[in-house]
């Protein structure tokens, strides 16, 4: 492997890329189900909340250690740890985090490719009869032929990608791929707002209800910030490492959680005016957007064009973080072997492939009930990666950077500071050091106490 470290060509591949990571099915699949079974308006306003309180200082912190690393999660540690301490230990959760969260993350993308080739292709019939007689989503996913065939093509399409150098394959096809998904996420809001039951749904989803508001919806808002953001498993600090200094990182996470943000608010701009206008419920679950959007789209004039436009907003959203979290994969891997990118990706591919089929055929050969009934490998994978190693991955990053038993507080800002832009102050130092971790760790806590096992 060569030793000069890889480069992005530019600040705007930089941002698409550290964006796509953070912009996927968290934003248009996730976010509308939880806002949707977590009240509404009263959950947007505290995961903003989250984000802002939370999730600009994680970020920030995740950059700033892989720009002064220069390395992947699992070396990063390794430069910046004092001798004889073991937070690289980190590093490695850091890699199966990604890796526990790709096993169900390729399935999800599969989805979206299927149902975007069903209203490209015209080859709704099916899907329209399964809608009659309960749901469309159920048969897709009680499918092992589908499931494995599209977990193949989202493997193989992420690795193929990744398998060209850095600025020619993932910074190229990622920019083109997050302004494609802005203008069709303008072009499809602007269609809902149009909807007969626009007034309610947006009264829904944008006006707190102050007294759904409790400590579940709190641990909620704060995963499903994590998770949309990719915090606490590495996924934002390489891209840190493959970027220069000329710009300071909390202007930087705040252009990339803007981005995010704007993602997650416009999908539910999209659904909810349609969930009130056909009278499908919000709190649907994982299945909201397969089963609403289908039914809305299904029923309404120019319904195949309106679907498969949606749906390959779905697929660019999910491949947008499927391939920023295989490239740090395949940057731990590589570092660890020494592999070239076409070897790292072929060995990578299979081993991810080889998990993810747990994911796709949970629901019909692998069945397996880990915790509430009619749970499945999806929700096993879910609570290791969302439950478990975001908020824990975060809670180590900002201990790790604010004490001198870890990197310390003087480094960090040296470093999250170089260049021009936002710079972190003085008077955040509390924000940072106390209020972050001691959230993080008291949420966590109460979201296993109150966890649905069974």
């Amino acid at each position: 492997m060569n030793n000069q470290r890889e480069r992005l060509g530019s600040r705007l591949g930089f941002i698409m890329l550290s964006a796509g990571c953070a912009i996927g099915c968290g934003n248009v699949w996730k976010f509308p189900w939880m806002t949707g079974q977590y009240g509404g308006g009263g959950f947007v306003l505290v995961y903003v909340l989250c984000l802002i309180l939370l999730g600009l200082p994680a970020m920030t912190m995740e950059f700033a250690m892989g720009r002064a690393a220069q390395a992947s999660p699992v070396k990063m540690y390794q430069k910046l740890e004092k001798p004889g301490q073991k937070w690289h230990i980190h590093g490695y959760l850091c890699l199966l985090g990604n890796i526990a969260l790709m096993a169900f993350y390729t399935v999800v993308t599969g989805w979206m490719m299927y149902y975007f080739v069903q209203f490209l292709t015209g080859k709704t019939e099916e899907m329209a009869k399964l809608l009659e007689n309960g749901s469309a989503f159920v048969g897709m996913i009680t499918n092992p032929s589908v499931n494995v065939i599209y977990l193949a093509i989202a493997v193989v399409v992420g690795f193929a990608v990744l398998s060209f150098d850095l600025q020619g394959g993932l910074e190229r096809v990622t920019k083109y791929m997050m302004v494609a998904l802005f203008v069709l996420m303008l072009v499809l809001a602007v269609h809902s707002a149009t909807l007969g039951g626009a007034k309610e749904g947006l009264a829904f989803y944008l006006i707190p209800d102050f007294s759904k508001i409790n400590g579940s919806v709190i641990v909620g808002a704060m995963n499903q910030a994590f998770f949309t953001l990719s915090l606490g498993i590495g996924s934002m600090a390489i891209f840190g490492s493959y970027i220069g200094k000329e710009r300071s990182l909390m202007g930087e996470s705040v252009n990339v959680i803007l981005l995010d943000t704007f993602v997650a608010i416009m999908a539910g701009f999209i659904i909810f005016p349609a969930c009130f206008t056909y009278d499908i419920t919000p709190g649907a679950g994982p299945a909201l957007l397969f089963d609403t959007m289908a039914s809305v789209f299904l029923n309404m004039a120019g319904g195949r064009l309106w679907g498969a436009l949606f749906f390959l907003f779905m697929v660019f959203a999910a491949f947008s973080t499927e391939l920023a979290v295989f490239e740090n994969i395949l940057a731990c891997v590589r570092e660890m072997t020494g592999w070239s990118r076409p070897k790292g990706c072929v060995a990578c591919g299979i081993g991810i492939f080889l998990l993810a089929l747990t994911t796709a055929l949970g629901y019909s050969v692998f069945t397996f009930q880990p915790f509430a009934e009619g749970t499945a490998w999806l929700d096993f994978w879910d609570f290791i990666v969302s439950t478990n190693l975001l908020p824990l991955g975060a809670f180590v990053f900002s201990v790790f950077c604010c004490f001198k038993f870890g990197w310390g507080w003087d480094n960090f800002v040296a470093e999250a500071n170089e260049g021009k832009g936002i710079k972190v102050q003085n008077w955040m130092k509390p924000l940072f050091m106390y209020f972050v971790p001691v959230c993080v760790i008291a949420l966590y806590i109460y979201g296993l106490a109150t966890f649905g096992w069974k």
